[in-house]
């Protein structure tokens, strides 16, 4: 087999080859397709899957609308609850949410296909342009939301769809968020981040300020003296430091970043990867980033994960899915020291990790694995620049049960809170029941007082 071109290069691959390694994951079903796999739900009384999705939505219902050829109220069912249900459909983790709950999910029977039949609805009422919602009239209330990711689109349509006037600041050239510009390409073709967007602005009330960025251009503050209410889905900004010998060399770069490049490349053969890759980190970006090195045309791809199987934060169904690209993924190690040549990388020197009375202990014994690219997804971190006297516990936003924030009129909800749990669904749930909570707030002040006789 003819070998590839050492070092780390662009275009590795044939158009045709990037063409195909790129296509969409999981093809939405078609008709037939769907009415099947709709056909294999039991729509339970109580169904475990409702309580297993975090925006509760109505699933039997769902899947009972498609079974009747009804996929556009289908999709309203989903959309009331989830506005972003297209993109979760995507992205869910339905392997260990909904799915994993379904009564069918046993030894002898797999699950019923809740995302792709979710998928299959939403991509319906997309494609026709169907629209369920009408601003109610307008209150002349004005909420700032900061982030345009889930938690901040899901409650800016809310508010949007109650008739306050929303404007949303975001630092980047384009709305979405980690839907934009943290998934695997082949989980999301078609630029169907943007056309989501798109959906949900359609709504009306809602102004977007591209390249406004919270603690730069503007404070905390600045917005509650200028809004009735604030919503903040600001995200995670940063990337944990490896703090090792070797992390400035050329070569060693942020997962979070080259998915992101990947993302925005309209060719795939303009972005650059290594032979050799290695991947530090045991989330769902450490595996987004190895496949995605792998279908670029990397030669070997190698996951290095400091504790066990069982304790990565990626599902099995992730994991699977990389090995079956060709990702080699190694556990109980740690990095040490990046080995450099000509002041490129050229290998990792990793240390074998071990648990001893609760807590993770270097071995002692080292090894090393040849590298010309090393990828960072160690984590992300927390900038809590612009926040001025908010709270914070552990390192993050710390809300109530409604999203509610130590400041005044300053709502919180997505990954910057304290208790995230870095799930695009998640977000969006966070980011509905703040809006409720904006929204009652308003309707509380507003209410005529009562007359006491």
């Amino acid at each position: 087999m003819e070998r590839l071109e050492t070092g780390i290069h662009a275009g590795r691959l044939s158009p045709a080859e990037y063409e195909a390694n790129f296509s969409d994951l999981h093809p939405r079903l078609d008709n037939h397709e769907a009415l099947v796999a709709a056909d294999r739900c039991y729509f339970c009384y109580d169904a475990p899957c409702m309580t297993a999705c975090p925006t509760s939505i109505d699933i039997p219902l769902f899947i009972r609308q498609i079974s009747t050829g009804n996929p556009l109220g289908s999709a309203k069912t989903i959309f009331d609850q989830n506005i972003l249900g297209g993109m979760c459909a995507r992205v869910c983790p339905t392997e260990e949410l909904c799915e994993q709950a379904c009564v069918r999910n046993t030894a002898e029977e797999r699950p019923v296909e809740i995302g792709r039949l979710q998928r299959y609805a939403t991509d319906a009422a997309m494609q026709a342009g169907k629209q369920f919602y009408v601003r109610a009239e307008a209150t002349g209330k004005r909420v700032a939301v900061v982030g345009a990711g889930p938690a901040g689109l899901a409650a800016a349509h809310r508010l949007a769809v109650k008739g306050h006037t929303v404007t949303i600041y975001d630092g980047r050239e384009k709305s979405g968020g980690l839907n934009e510009y943290g998934i695997a390409t082949y989980k999301t073709v078609d630029d169907f981040a943007q056309k989501e967007v798109d959906y949900i602005m359609s709504i009306g009330g809602i102004d977007v300020r591209h390249g406004a960025l919270l603690g730069r251009d503007f404070s905390l503050s600045d917005l509650q003296a200028q809004y009735d209410a604030v919503f903040l889905g600001i995200g995670l900004a940063g990337v944990n430091a490896l703090r090792i010998e070797g992390e400035n060399l050329a070569g060693v770069d942020d997962a979070v970043d080259f998915i992101a490049a990947l993302r925005q490349a309209e060719d795939k053969s303009d972005i650059a990867i290594g032979r050799r890759v290695v991947v530090l980190g045991g989330g769902m970006t450490a595996i987004d980033a190895a496949v995605q090195a792998k279908l670029l045309g990397a030669e070997e791809v190698t996951i290095c994960y400091r504790r066990g199987k069982e304790h990565m934060n990626a599902s099995e169904y992730e994991q699977d899915l990389a090995s079956s690209n060709g990702v080699i993924i190694r556990h109980w190690l740690a990095p040490k020291s990046i080995l450099s040549q000509d002041g490129k990388v050229a290998a990792i020197e990793v240390e074998y990790t071990k648990i001893v009375e609760g807590r993770l202990v270097g071995t002692g014994e080292t090894g090393v694995i040849a590298a010309d690219q090393v990828f960072k997804a160690i984590g992300q971190t927390f900038d809590a620049a612009g926040l001025g006297s908010l709270r914070m516990e552990s390192g993050r936003i710390a809300v109530d049960a409604e999203g509610h924030t130590s400041l005044d009129r300053v709502w919180a909800g997505g990954d910057c809170v304290f208790g995230g749990e870095d799930l695009t669904v998640s977000a969006v749930a966070h980011g509905r029941d703040a809006a409720e909570s904006i929204h009652r707030t308003f309707s509380a002040t507003a209410a005529p007082a009562v007359a006491v006789a």
